[in-house]
């Protein structure tokens, strides 16, 4: 069994999941495979080098890697994605070739498949095929960052974070999902506040009975509360 193979078998639930390579068959995925090798990134590691990303592109195989910016004269920071698994970086880096001024730290310890920008450029052109699933992936993540850039203007800090914690909800068993056991810190780096803010505001969840904080987890007690909530503040931004 070659590499590419071997990497098929263990990734396919992965490979499956990746909305930039939708679609892709096993033929041209065990072709693209042979290009990339498997790298393990320990809990909060801080992945400052833009070059790294520059000249790499990650398929996340598991843990939750956060892509933030920082202010030029502060530590204040923004979560623009919140990335885990089956998500991919740097896609921007990826179509026109330039540093992208953002930063990246696993939030849990992390595996991903590595490939060379040139290498996975080079297998772009030969498969141009491929292109409108490429250029579908670009434009909802701008329409993420587009979404995101409105509510920071135009919405509430409590709405935002009513809109973050019901986005991340499992329809099935209502418990939280991909933002889970996040510190208070982290909620707030992606509802552009502060961690005082964000805790002061969890805790009026807590005491009206739609929350429960233990641990840095928050578990859902009330959704139709955290919807009548949502109904509230939208109502009033």
């Amino acid at each position: 069994m070659n590499t590419s193979e071997a990497l098929y078998i263990r990734y396919k639930p992965v490979l499956d999941s990746c909305e930039f390579f939708r679609n892709l068959g096993e033929e041209h995925w065990k072709e693209l495979l042979l290009s990339f090798r498997e790298e393990l990134w320990t809990k909060n590691t801080c992945i400052l080098n833009r070059k790294k990303f520059l000249f790499h592109f990650y398929i996340i195989c598991r843990g939750r890697v956060k892509m933030y910016r920082l202010a030029e004269n502060s530590l204040k920071e923004h979560t623009l994605f919140l990335l885990s698994k089956g998500d991919v970086f740097d896609v921007f880096c990826l179509f026109d070739g330039d540093k992208h001024r953002v930063y990246y730290e696993c939030l849990d310890s992390t595996k991903v498949l590595a490939i060379r920008m040139d290498e996975l450029r080079r297998w772009m052109q030969q498969q141009p095929q491929f292109y409108p699933m490429f250029l579908q992936y670009a434009a909802k993540m701008m329409r993420k960052l587009e979404k995101t850039a409105s509510e920071l203007i135009f919405t509430d800090l409590s709405t935002r974070l009513l809109q973050l914690i019901l986005s991340n909800i499992n329809e099935r068993n209502h418990q939280l999902e991909l933002i889970d056991n996040l510190p208070n810190k982290e909620l707030a780096s992606m509802v552009g506040s502060t961690r005082a803010v964000v805790n002061r505001y969890l805790q009026t969840l807590k005491k009206k009975g739609a929350i429960q904080i233990t641990r840095n987890r928050i578990k859902i007690m009330n959704m139709d509360l955290l919807l009548k909530e949502l109904k509230i503040h939208s109502g009033n931004s």
